[in-house]
């Protein structure tokens, strides 16, 4: 078996073979680390979209220090992985796309929080994401025009 590099190309060859889904789990159970959210995620289908290239302004955290985030982490713990991400992307490390839910017209990081705050301090302006949905993939589907995934979800 060939060793993954959980890369945006990489993420479209299993898009590409229907197989995103799969690369989400592996991805969430491996280098992501997050089992969790892999097992939560098979409760139930799910349609998937991308990779796709959105702007970092229509995406939204759900994870940080803040008091009206729904998974608050210390701020102390919080920093010091979003200097970490930054060196990372400063020396050129491509991140993996976020994993990022359409929940009631708005999209969440599910995975990725991290490495969105740190794009974000950064400057970057769009990143990678993993788009997915619980009710229908017209959902998600929106948020693509004739860019590279306009695909069968």
């Amino acid at each position: 078996m060939q060793l993954l590099t959980f890369s945006v190309e990489e993420a479209k060859n299993f898009s590409e073979q229907g197989c995103m889904e799969e690369w989400v789990h592996i991805f969430l159970k491996t280098v992501g680390e997050n089992k969790e959210f892999s097992n939560g995620l098979k409760l139930e289908r799910r349609y998937w979209l991308g990779p796709i290239l959105i702007s970092l302004n229509e995406i939204n955290r759900c994870c940080g220090p803040e008091g009206n985030m729904e998974y608050q982490v210390p701020n102390t713990e919080w920093e010091n992985q979003i200097k970490k991400f930054c060196e990372m992307l400063e020396k050129g490390w491509e991140c993996p796309p976020l994993i990022v839910q359409h929940q009631s017209g708005k999209l969440i990081i599910n995975d990725g929080n991290h490495r969105y705050e740190a794009m974000k301090r950064l400057g970057f302006k769009e990143c990678w994401v993993i788009l997915w949905d619980t009710k229908t993939p017209e959902h998600i589907n929106k948020y693509v025009d004739d860019s590279y995934c306009r695909k069968k979800v």
